[in-house]
């Protein structure tokens, strides 16, 4: 044991890593007992654990004359995962596209003015980053936290502030993660007891499969078209939802919402995890990209609302306001608090199929914020 150094040592120099290592300890522990969105936070917790265990070389970073076997597998994950390359993101997107209906959002097209509703929460907080001295990069990277997407968080901090990556993409987790308790409150102030009865008929109109092939291509033209940076994200989306309407590649599909998404699930969360060492996250711009990320989320929460509240009102047909609060893109934990909300008010409500409308709007939406903050800001310095 002569010579050998411990962590023990080092932990005790450095308390900031045993904050984050109790962090970690607490992110593992919300997954197993509460059942926190665990395929997120448990991987998210292990990333922080072994990131922050002193001496490991796990965080290492692959660099030009590095010996061969010397950079970390984290270090090697948050390098071309998320930093570089950021090619995780992109291909959750492709999976969340193969795994996603899009048939309640075609069927009613509204829902894209609500999904759009949601995001003011975006624009909202990066102005208030703005103003609290965050740079315009760093902003942007808050603002999108708001819409309660963790793939576009993280591809758009990886290129735009990839120094805040590890609090910016946690926030938006653990954000999502605690849907049911941030929502309800939200809606309840804003809504009335009877506005949240109102009854609408559950089914909506049949949507051909023909609509459900054409309109990832459509969609994916139209879009890239109007705000190009967004290809990355929306481009992937569609693609694999393409995959899953053409019915003529089962095994991609399938290879795409099991597989495929479940490897690149397990790569980003720990890089996600791994992105959050001591040194960059225990400071007070943590504590403020935190505030400003849940003040995003209640903000597109109150937008969504608030629009369907004004579309109560002009619609002819009996229309549930609460169902704008499914506008940010948590998929589809927003969706369920709707249901749940809807019942708790009317037993006869099944808001389920119209709420994922909006829910399916507020992914795109936030893709298309993204692409619009790295189209107009990507490029400063």
């Amino acid at each position: 044991m002569l010579g050998i150094r411990t962590g023990f040592g080092e932990l005790a120099q450095n308390p900031g890593q045993l904050i984050m290592i109790v962090v970690g300890l607490g992110f593992i522990y919300l997954a197993i007992k509460k059942e926190w969105e665990p395929y997120e936070l448990l991987p998210i917790g292990a990333g922080m654990l072994l990131a922050n265990l002193p001496l490991t070389g796990l965080t290492t970073p692959p660099a030009p004359g590095l010996a061969p076997g010397m950079a970390g597998i984290l270090g090697i994950i948050l390098k071309y995962g998320l930093y570089t390359w950021t090619i995780l993101p992109q291909f959750i997107f492709f999976g969340i596209g193969a795994l996603t209906d899009f048939g309640p959002l075609i069927a009613n097209p509204r829902s894209f003015i609500l999904g759009a509703a949601a995001q003011i929460g975006i624009y909202t907080s990066f102005a208030g980053a703005i103003y609290l001295g965050f740079n315009i990069k760093e902003a942007c990277s808050i603002g999108i936290i708001g819409g309660a997407d963790g793939p576009t968080t993280i591809y758009t901090t990886g290129l735009l502030a990839p120094d805040i990556m590890g609090i910016t993409a946690t926030a938006a987790y653990s954000y999502m993660a605690m849907v049911a308790i941030i929502q309800p409150p939200i809606i309840k102030l804003l809504t009335s007891q009877k506005e949240r009865a109102i009854y609408m008929k559950p089914m909506l109109r049949k949507v051909s499969k023909t609509e459900k092939i054409l309109f990832p291509i459509y969609a994916t033209i139209i879009i890239i078209l109007l705000i190009p940076k967004s290809a990355p994200l929306v481009g992937l989306l569609l693609l694999g939802n393409l995959f899953r309407e053409s019915g003529v590649v089962e095994r991609l599909s399938n290879t795409a919402q099991n597989e495929l998404i479940n490897i690149i699930t397990i790569l980003l969360m720990l890089g996600i995890g791994a992105s959050m060492p001591a040194d960059k996250v225990l400071n007070p711009r943590t504590l403020m990209v935190l505030f400003l990320g849940l003040a995003a989320f209640a903000i597109g929460t109150a937008g969504g609302v608030l629009l369907g509240k004004v579309m109560s009102w002009l619609s002819k047909e009996p229309y549930n306001p609460m169902i704008g609060a499914a506008g940010v893109s948590a998929v589809p934990m927003s969706a369920r608090i709707v249901q749940h909300m809807g019942q708790q008010a009317n037993k006869r409500n099944h808001l389920l199929m119209h709420a994922m409308g909006p829910n399916v709007a507020g992914v795109i939406g936030s893709a298309v914020a993204g692409g619009y903050f790295l189209s107009y800001f990507g490029k400063l310095f």
